[in-house]
């Protein structure tokens, strides 16, 4: 992997910051690739005519904004997804059908403007609480159903916003953070932009693997663990698993443990929680999913420090969360159409993704969905794979972004998936795709 150094583009700049930049604009222009070899620091000096130390500040500080990585033995590379805004999602051409998005089935989301019609909202000012009170009892009677402490609530701004809030109140650039792999990509990117460093732990259809997180315990400042529709695998936590991870977690109690719960009910699979035995923890629940993505709420349980320290970093920037979009949570939330919708939504969902697999099986492919909107394909070419897809009319996400160190894969997000398509799906990859062996669970 990587290049030769020799033939990459050229690096330039005569001051720390100015190399930082050029090494910058390359990745973000595709000049420079995920994991193109750099030049080791005495030869890029000596090429630029500077000291050895100016090029070790521009490299530091782009391993600190997660663009480069560096270890003994590989060199200094750029990082396998640098958090750069120009990796965006290739646009899907006319009339292919996008399961790629990861989106909900707009016909499971409730109806905007009946509830806007229904808000009873007035103007909040500084100094009042952040919280609206309504939201804080739904989500503490929510957490408590699932055996999760709600004697400390937060709200962020979404999923990703709490789990960001609750790396950086205890985390230090260089710490390693345990994650699913495959795994969500933009997790891979928020790590690495945080100057972290993600370490993979190998997961099944029923989430973490604990012989694999008990090999990287004792390395890890935090883990990152989704205990229902993980993505991209749809993987789950069962009574069983959950128990044997806390186990494992009982051997480091102040390991950091963020559980991102990003679909919550409307997942199809029951919570199982990791947490109740370690000091630092924090359960991320967002609402995008059941409700809207453009509802960017998440309401965030934890412990007292965790919780206070995630307000104290809150209040310095964005200051709260609307209270217009968290009362506009609550009212939805509360309301039994609402529910009911939810429910509907988990049961169309898993008989999407069970139709799928079940194609898939028939033809001999390995694929992984126990909850949520997506299916994880094993193929042995993900190129192949999502031309022959797209040949037949589906635009798929190329694995890739979800892996660290896992096998080839595809995603496919069943959200826009209708009825009958399965079989269609499963004959496109088919055509391509020679059977995968069985290397997870289920």
């Amino acid at each position: 992997m990587g290049s030769d150094p020799s033939a990459l583009p050229a690096i330039r700049g005569s001051r720390a910051a100015e190399i930082s930049s050029s090494v910058e604009d390359a990745i973000r222009t595709g000049k420079l690739r995920p994991l193109d070899a750099l030049p080791p620091v005495r030869r890029l000096a000596q090429d630029l005519s500077v000291s050895p130390t100016t090029v070790q500040a521009a490299y530091r500080d782009l391993q600190r904004r997660g663009l480069i990585t560096a270890s003994g033995r590989r060199g200094t590379q750029v990082s396998p997804w640098p958090p750069l805004a120009s990796r965006s999602v290739a646009d899907v051409p006319a009339g292919v059908r996008d399961l790629s998005t990861g989106n909900p089935d707009p016909a499971f989301l409730p109806p905007l403007p009946d509830f806007l019609q229904k808000l009873r909202c007035r103007q909040w000012l500084y100094g009042e609480s952040p919280y609206v009170p309504d939201l804080l009892d739904l989500a503490a009677e929510s957490f408590r159903a699932d055996s999760i402490e709600p004697n400390s609530l937060a709200v962020a701004g979404g999923g990703l916003d709490g789990i960001e809030r609750t790396l950086v109140a205890h985390l230090h650039p260089g710490a390693r953070v345990g994650v699913e792999d495959p795994g969500f990509h933009s997790l891979f990117d928020l790590i690495l932009a945080l100057g972290l460093v993600p370490e993979p732990i190998v997961v099944d259809d029923l989430g973490l693997r604990p012989e694999e997180l008990e090999a990287s315990l004792r390395q890890l400042a935090a883990v990152v663990v989704t205990p229902r529709a993980q993505n991209p695998t749809g993987a789950a936590l069962d009574a069983g698993r959950a128990a044997e991870l806390r186990e494992v977690l009982a051997q480091r109690p102040q390991l950091l443990l963020i559980e991102d719960d990003h679909f919550g009910a409307a997942s199809g699979a029951r919570s199982h929680t990791l947490t109740g035995g370690q000091e630092r923890w924090a359960v991320v629940r967002s609402t995008s999913k059941a409700l809207g993505p453009d509802l960017r709420v998440a309401v965030v349980a934890g412990d007292a420090v965790t919780i206070s320290r995630l307000e104290d970093r809150q209040r310095l920037g964005a200051g709260w969360v609307s209270r217009l979009l968290q009362g506009l949570v609550a009212e939805m939330s509360r309301d039994p159409g609402v529910q009911r919708l939810v429910e509907a939504a988990a049961s169309e969902y898993a008989r999407r993704r069970e139709a799928l697999i079940s194609a898939l099986t028939e033809q001999g492919i390995a694929a992984h969905g126990r909850s949520g909107l997506n299916v994880w394909v094993e193929v042995p070419d993900e190129a192949e794979a999502l031309a022959s897809l797209l040949r037949a009319g589906w635009a798929a996400s190329a694995g890739q972004r979800f892996r660290l160190r896992s096998g080839p894969g595809v995603r496919i997000s069943i959200g826009a998936m209708q009825a009958g398509e399965a079989q269609a799906i499963a004959a496109a990859l088919a055509r391509q795709t020679v059977p995968a062996p069985r290397t997870r669970s289920g």
